[in-house]
This record gives structure tokens, sequence and C-alpha cells, in this order.
């Protein structure tokens, strides 16, 4: 399994420099909601420091987590891609500082800085890759979990 890329250590230093010009520092409270499923997707997060689960709504009362999030992980994926709505559902689950984004400003400086923009976009490829694969993982242990126990 490929190691898991942090977004603003994957950015060489003079892009992660004019993309953390657009950085505001944020803290979410243990259990708040970050965001829904079917949301607007119009920011992004990097953590700095706590633990952030996202999850998918199987029934009305259930909820399942798909991933944890921790320090230097991307939060948010959904605002670079069209119709820009969240995926999944994102809760903290412990006291979270983090880097909030607004997708508005990161793509207007993307359209300015086209090399920016290309990094940008291989980057957050690369970690949704390592995403898939990691669920990819999960999904076959449980599989065969569940498969054991019918033999």
């Amino acid at each position: 399994m490929t190691r898991a890329t942090k977004l603003l250590t994957a950015l060489p230093p003079p892009q992660r420099q004019r993309l953390m010009t657009l950085a505001r520092e944020v803290s979410f409270p243990e259990d708040t909601r970050i965001f829904e499923a079917g949301g607007t997707a119009d920011r992004f997060w990097v953590l700095r420091s706590g633990a952030v689960s996202l999850d998918q709504q199987v029934t009305s009362v259930q909820r399942v987590t798909v991933a944890s999030l921790g320090a230097g992980d991307l939060l948010g994926w959904s605002w670079l891609f069209p119709p820009y709505r969240w995926d999944f559902g994102a809760e903290a689950f412990s006291p979270v500082r983090a880097y909030e984004f607004e997708a508005r400003a990161v793509l207007k400086l993307c359209e300015e800085d086209p090399a920016l923009g290309l990094s940008l976009v291989r980057i957050v490829a690369e970690i949704l890759a390592h995403r898939l694969e990691t669920t990819r993982g999960r999904l076959m242990e449980q599989y065969g979990m569940n498969r054991r126990r019918i033999i």
C-alpha cells in the first residue's frame, strides 16, 4: 500500500507559500459536524491537530465511518470537481485545529499560477488514490472475514 500524501508537505516550498497566503486558522470542538454529504463544497481544510471521521449515511439514523483523518491530512476534495457537493459527511472526533481555504480563492490562484494548479490537482489525485486503495483494502478484509464465516 502506498504511503499517505500530505498536501502541504507535497507542494514545492514556493507553491506552498503562495497557497498558505490564503489560509485561515480555524478550530472545531469535539463532536462538531463540519459538513454534511450533499452540502455545498466551497472550502477545504488541512488538519493541524486532532482527528476527523468521514462518514456516509446508510439509513436515516445510521452513519458508517469510511475514513479517519489526522494531522497533515486534507479534509475535503469535492470543492475541486463539479457539482461541488460533499460526497461524505465529516465530524470532529476530537478537538481539531486546521487551516481553512476558500475554494473560490484557491481556484483563482490556480488560474493565475497554472504550475501551482497542476501541482495541486496531482497531489489531490494522489490523496484520493491512496484513500481509494485504503478503502479497497478494508473492504477486502471485511469481505474475506464474512466469506470465512459463510464457508
